[in-house]
């Protein structure tokens, strides 16, 4: 650290990434002041409300209103911001045609073709869309082995290239290095395997002790020694072979013993969303955040959707601020992450 140093709340506020609502600047006050007064590091897009269908849309109704948005957001923000988003392709996919957006193709449908340069051309042009509007943070590929037919939230929704480990890294490849001709960031998810699962995270916790592989590993372990992975984001799965205690996003064992040291990944490794039941059902917010931070996480997700609190990144500062101050964090783990942040930021030609 030096006397350039951020102060610690506002390191603190760096380690967030928030969802919000508003689709034009006057209806942003919330997230105005959570980026210029609270530091909060970045943001999540999203074009759908869910915890209140009835509002409709969330932040996107076209390109030139989203690009509108996003410049706002970029000016209104004390240190520049990582613009995030879920753009999968196909189901998951939240820049829609209905939107005035270009089609886009689910990793499943890619996966079948088994044509590289066309995962390479589909995930250039969705690059070159998110950086014409101002993103540039992709929270894909999924790497997740397509293991069971019955997988709800992968398998039901054709989030995975494949069954086959080695086709999984050749697509995610190509998707990565998609978007890196671009400049987009990318985020490989969900570690260590959501593919085996037979629930939902977004619903509860889901045990996946009979069902994971550690196959599920390789696409991580391969990418990251590929030096494709600019971020990594944790699944809510518990696995009581790998943490007879914790879900894999609150699990020291698994974020920093199997991850960080088998693995080697030292670069940003971010929460899935920390509002999705397998978490909020069974963890408050006064036990997830500091746990997960104790994990070995750096990014805590909020996509503020699954419920709403317009005060979630000021909640969650001052939770991670008592932490430090009572001794229970050490004030030089949260620099570890800053520190990663800063580093991902500059890839993006961002500076803090």
């Amino acid at each position: 650290m030096t006397a350039s140093t951020p102060d610690l709340a506002t390191r603190l506020g760096q380690l967030l990434i928030v969802g919000f609502r508003g689709a034009r600047p006057e209806e942003c006050a919330t997230i105005r002041r959570d980026v210029h007064e609270h530091g909060v590091g970045g943001v999540v897009l999203f074009d759908q409300e869910m915890a209140q269908p009835e509002l409709g849309k969330r932040n996107v109704e076209s390109p030139e209103q989203l690009r509108e948005l996003v410049e706002f957001l970029q000016g209104s923000a004390a240190q520049p911001l990582l613009v995030s988003i879920d753009q999968e392709g196909g189901v998951v996919n939240r820049l829609k045609r209905d939107y005035g957006f270009p089609a886009s193709v689910s990793h499943e449908e890619l996966g079948r073709r088994d044509d590289l340069d066309e995962t390479r051309r589909s995930a250039a042009a969705m690059a070159e869309t998110l950086t014409s509007l101002g993103i540039n943070l992709n929270l894909a590929p999924v790497v997740d082995l397509d293991a069971n037919p019955d997988n709800p939230i992968i398998k039901g929704k054709r989030r995975s290239f494949s069954a086959d480990p080695e086709a999984v890294v050749r697509h995610a490849s190509a998707f990565v290095e998609g978007h890196r001709e671009r400049g987009v960031l990318t985020c490989l998810k969900h570690f260590p395997g959501h593919g085996s699962a037979a629930g939902d995270t977004h619903l509860g916790l889901v045990d996946v002790t009979e069902t994971w592989d550690e196959r599920e590993l390789f696409p991580f372990q391969r990418l990251v020694e590929a030096g494709l992975c600019d971020m990594v984001m944790s699944a809510h799965v518990f696995h009581a072979g790998l943490d007879a205690d914790r879900p894999a996003t609150l699990s020291r064992a698994v974020i920093t013993g199997i991850l960080r040291e088998k693995i080697g990944f030292d670069g940003v490794v971010a929460s899935d969303d920390l509002e999705m039941k397998a978490i909020a059902s069974h963890y408050g917010l006064e036990t997830a955040v500091p746990e997960a931070i104790e994990a070995g996480i750096d990014v805590l997700c909020f996509g503020n959707n699954l419920s709403h609190d317009p005060d979630i990144a000021p909640r969650v500062i001052d939770i991670l601020m008592r932490a430090v101050e009572s001794g229970r964090i050490p004030e030089s783990r949260i620099d570890e992450s800053f520190e990663r942040v800063v580093a991902l930021k500059r890839r993006a030609r961002l500076e803090i």
